[in-house]
């Protein structure tokens, strides 16, 4: 059977391909990724049925996606040229903060270096912090706490300098 690693692979491969099903059977397990049109994945794992004419019982779990909302970008922003865009790299939730009565890592204002913490992303119960891999200022914060996210999906607009 595979792990929650190859499953997590296996989803982003799929979610970033043109393949919209994908089917993988070994030792009496199945696991069917679909592709739906909006873009969001789901996942059939066909547990092996007890030894007696029983049919097989499928456990199916789906990621739901909410819609890429494009949000309108300051005025400022806009105007400026050295403009860097925090994506998100995976499929999952956004957490502004690492438990919900913490402050948030970042908000509007907020000064970033290349290794700062910005949010935390949660696929399939882990979470994986994101870094901002710029130096700059938080212009604008582009999703809300708590929201899901696509892969490449924009988080934070960052002026860097």
């Amino acid at each position: 059977m595979l792990n929650i690693d190859e499953i997590k692979q296996l989803i982003k491969l799929i979610d970033e391909s043109s393949i919209n099903e994908f089917t993988y059977e070994n030792e009496g397990s199945k696991v069917e990724l679909k592709k739906h049109v909006g873009g969001s994945v789901q996942m059939v794992q066909q547990v092996p049925a007890a030894p007696a004419p029983a049919p097989a019982v499928q456990a199916a779990v789906q990621e739901k996606q909410a819609p890429v909302q494009e949000e309108p970008v300051k005025e400022a922003a806009k105007d400026n040229g050295n403009l860097h865009q925090i994506t998100s790299p995976m499929v999952g939730t956004f957490y502004a903060s690492s438990s919900p009565d913490a402050d948030p890592y970042v908000t509007e204002g907020s000064k970033v270096t290349e290794s700062s913490v910005v949010c935390i992303v949660e696929a399939m119960k882990l979470f994986n912090e994101i870094e901002a891999e710029v130096k700059g200022e938080i212009v604008e914060v582009l999703v809300e706490n708590g929201q899901l996210v696509e892969y490449g999906q924009p988080l934070f607009l960052v002026k860097a300098e």
